[in-house]
Order: C-alpha cells, then structure tokens, then sequence
C-alpha cells in the first residue's frame, strides 16, 4: 500500500511574494553558508577570518578592544584568540603602555592567511554577483554602507558575533 506524502513538495508551487529584508536574508545566509565553506580550505571559520581582519585592518589592538569592536565579552574572546595564537596566525605582543594587557598582531602566517581570505572571498562575490556589472556591484556596495551606517552597525563587523555572545 502506498502512503500519499502530504509533505512532499508540489512540483508546480509558487513562490510566495517577498520582500527586500528577506531577499537580503536570503543572500546573506547564502553568501555566509559559501564563505564558511570556503574558509574550510584554510581550516578556519568565519569568527576566524573576522578577526583576522580586524587585526589586519588594526594592528595592536588590546584584547579588550577588540571584545569591544566585536559587542562580546573579552572571556568570550579567549578561547578564538587562544585558538589563533597556538596556530600561530596571530601573536600576543607586551603593550608598552600598560604592563597588564598584550596587544594583538598577524604573524607572518596570520598575513598570508589573510591574503587567502582576501582571494576566497573575491572568488565568493564573483560568484554571488555575477550577474551584475561593476557599476551595479558599486551601486549595491554603496547602498548596503548606507543601511549599515543608518542602522547603527559597526562596520565591517559581523552580527553573529553578538548572536553568538547571547547564547
């Protein structure tokens, strides 16, 4: 006897009308489901590559700063420093203006990690908009700064990483 499968897809189904937040959502799971899966070849993951960029983007930064610039508490950060630093992509260096805190640098792999994150995440946005030409690339670049600027966002700073201090 056959069970008829009231879950099965129908294969004539239409998509229910949408708007921009979820064509944004969407991409965005999209484009961050992509990239994880592209940083597996460095072996790292994507709180990996933010911090890294950060770093490379601001050398010296305290490890309360950077707690700071990322919304998570600075014992949420030790562990993913921790884990960076026994790779050997960034280093705890004395800070020469207070005894008690180390600031944080890239190492000469931590640099070249960085320069492969730079390649994959070229590759990604190749990818993800190939349909559109430079221009609307700039367009869209543009756009999306003002919305993260609008909203009070850090730039250049990942939501996930205060989603995942709530957890």
């Amino acid at each position: 006897m056959l069970i008829d499968n009231q879950f099965a897809p129908a294969t004539t189904a239409k998509a229910p009308p949408v708007g921009i937040a979820f064509l944004v959502s969407q991409v965005g799971a999209h484009a961050a489901n992509g990239f994880a899966e592209l940083l597996t070849e460095l072996e790292l993951k994507p709180n990996d590559a933010g911090i890294l960029r950060l770093l490379g983007s601001n050398p010296g930064l305290t490890q309360q700063a950077l707690s700071d610039l990322l919304g998570v508490f600075p014992s949420q950060l030790v562990a993913l420093v921790d884990g960076l630093e026994s790779r050997r992509l960034i280093e705890r260096r004395n800070n020469p203006l207070d005894r008690r805190s180390y600031q944080l640098h890239l190492s000469k792999k931590g640099r070249k990690a960085l320069k492969e994150i730079g390649r994959l995440t070229n590759r990604l946005e190749d990818d993800l908009f190939s349909a559109m030409n430079r221009g609307e690339r700039l367009l869209l670049h543009n756009f999306m700064t003002r919305i993260v600027e609008q909203q009070g966002l850090t730039p250049g700073v990942h939501p996930a990483y205060k989603q995942a201090a709530r957890q």
